[in-house]
């Protein structure tokens, strides 16, 4: 049963002989989704995975047939996931300039920096150019929370997370 199909006649008769609504099952199923994607894209490993669902009260022979649903797809459901995920876009190269403005015909005494940059970038195959402007304060605050962010990726914490995302 899928979101915007109307069920067949064959799921209703069957639905009213288990006396079970639509609702309980679209919920179902949406939550065995839920449960095989995530735990695919985490990779958990079988003793997680027998943890996770042992504290939803089902019987050892359905959480062993869960546990083998998992097993036989997690590579097949992380293959799909990484297909569906958005292509986003690469760093092809930057071209920059620094504007100075050293006076106006009010200001005789002002100097304005401005650092204009074009980044080229790779989406799809195809090439697309953003220009950004800034002053040199923010463009050092920039380059300094990017550092920080790299310190961080060197973490064994960060290390083991992106090593688990792919």
């Amino acid at each position: 049963y899928l979101k915007g199909t109307k069920p067949s006649f064959f799921l209703f008769f069957f639905l009213r002989k288990l006396n079970v609504g639509v609702d309980t099952i679209q919920h179902g199923v949406e939550g065995l989704v839920y449960l095989l994607t995530e735990s695919s894209k985490l990779m958990i490993s079988e003793v997680d995975f027998q943890d996770s669902i042992n504290v939803l009260g089902f019987s050892d022979e359905l959480n062993k047939s869960l546990l083998q649903l998992y097993l036989d797809n997690r590579k097949e459901i992380r293959t799909i996931l990484g297909e569906l995920a958005p292509k986003l876009p690469s760093y092809h190269s930057l071209e920059w300039r620094l504007d100075v403005q050293l006076a106006s015909r009010s200001l005789r005494q002002q100097i304005k920096p401005a650092v204009t940059m074009k980044l080229h970038l790779n989406q799809n195959e195809d090439q697309t150019a953003q220009v950004l402007q800034t002053d040199p304060a923010t463009l050092l605050h920039l380059i300094q929370q990017l550092e920080q962010a790299l310190g961080e990726m060197k973490m064994n914490h960060c290390r083991r997370i992106v090593r688990n995302m792919k």
